[in-house]
């Protein structure tokens, strides 16, 4: 026979020590009457209001109350301070998180009805000190990756006022002062998209298209990129229809090639696979490039996180890329993932479940399957 499930032993304690409460509670309470009621009968009796039963029984009746109310006046000055130092304690901790202070940790004792409300202001005052943290690191990453050019734009052209500069200096200094206009843009255009993705009013307009032609003209696109790095590209794309926002997915696969035709090695390969099973698509990026060391697997997505700084550096990178990717892939209800080892590449999966995706446009099980290579003549 199945035994009932008991309650955890903290909750039933809990319960039986607020029932206990409630009857003592009561039982002063009836106590506290009887005892007023007998002081005011008898002192109607002391004084000689005997001769009538009604006068004394109202007499009686208002002398009882005012007893009763004074007792309790007198029991409440010693309750009522602690209540109020409660109240007084919240209101203060309250005033601390609206002037920005979320350092606020409600710690003593209360009863069960209060405890939830102190357990709920720490909680808040812990969420919003969270929220701080990130939007402190956020405006200190901000300032460093637009510090790092501005200071080279300044140098250079402080060196340009040089008039005893070369012709040949004169444009080298100009072409990275050109190249770092251009990464203070790009880091403007990143923040203002991220920003706007974010928002509740950013335009998403989904529709119904190929996506194995929309990774091809993307992947010709780059074909200057790979082909300069002598870069072997493999395509392996079913025919497959998703319903999505187009340009918005443009970008997640620009950038995810991008960053593969970055950090791949010349000679090396890169391989993009679409395929569908069973009404879910899933799109897979491999290179064979330098990778990502474990521990960083799970902050790449951070906004500005840069597995190596200086490397980053070098090749114009903000940190902003694989965020705008991440946050374009949720809105469309897909996921990503990466798996990667240092000197053996890195593959980045998007996938759509079988409820989000429009995999099979004709109702065949199986569409029909490209298969190329591309190498450098």
């Amino acid at each position: 026979m199945k035994q009932p499930k008991q309650m955890p032993n903290h909750l039933s304690h809990s319960s039986r020590k607020f029932i206990v409460l409630k009857l003592l509670f009561l039982v002063g309470l009836v106590a506290l009457l009887i005892v007023c009621g007998a002081g005011a009968y008898w002192a109607t009796g002391f004084v000689g209001l005997t001769q009538s039963e009604f006068i004394r029984a109202v007499v009686s009746s208002f002398l009882s109350f005012v007893l009763f109310i004074l007792i309790a006046s007198v029991i409440s000055r010693f309750v009522r301070p602690r209540h109020l130092e409660l109240f007084q304690l919240l209101i203060d901790a309250l005033r601390r998180i609206a002037k920005g202070d979320f350092n606020v940790n409600l710690d003593f004792k209360v009863e069960r009805e209060w405890g939830q409300l102190v357990a709920g202001i720490n909680h808040m005052a812990e969420q919003l000190q969270e929220m701080e943290n990130m939007r402190q690191e956020f405006i200190s990453n901000v300032s460093h990756e637009i510090q790092s050019p501005l200071t080279s734009i300044r140098g250079f052209a402080r060196a340009l006022q040089n008039d005893s500069l070369s012709a040949e200096d004169r444009q080298h200094y100009l072409e990275i002062i050109e190249t770092e206009s251009n990464r203070l843009s790009k880091i403007s255009d990143n923040l203002l998209k991220l920003t706007s993705l974010e928002g509740k009013h950013h335009p998403f307009e989904r529709k119904r298209y190929r996506l194995d032609q929309q990774l091809q003209q993307i992947i010709l696109a780059c074909e200057p990129q790979w082909l300069d790095k002598e870069i072997e590209m493999e395509l392996d794309l079913e025919k497959v229809h998703i319903v999505a926002d187009e340009d918005m997915m443009s970008q997640v696969w620009n950038n995810l090639l991008a960053n593969s035709i970055k950090f791949t090695e010349p000679g090396g390969q890169i391989r993009v696979a679409l395929h569908e099973q069973q009404g879910a698509v899933q799109v897979r990026i491999s290179d064979t490039g330098i990778g990502i060391a474990k521990e960083n697997l799970e902050r790449i997505f951070e906004r500005f996180f840069k597995e190596d700084k200086s490397r980053n550096r070098t090749t114009g990178g903000s940190g902003l890329g694989l965020s705008i990717v991440k946050k374009i892939v949720e809105m469309h209800e897909a996921t990503i993932s990466v798996k990667s080892e240092p000197g053996k590449g890195t593959t980045f999966t998007v996938a759509w479940p079988s409820e989000q995706a429009d995999a099979q446009p004709d109702g065949q099980p199986g569409a029909e399957e490209q298969h190329r290579k591309r190498k450098r003549p």
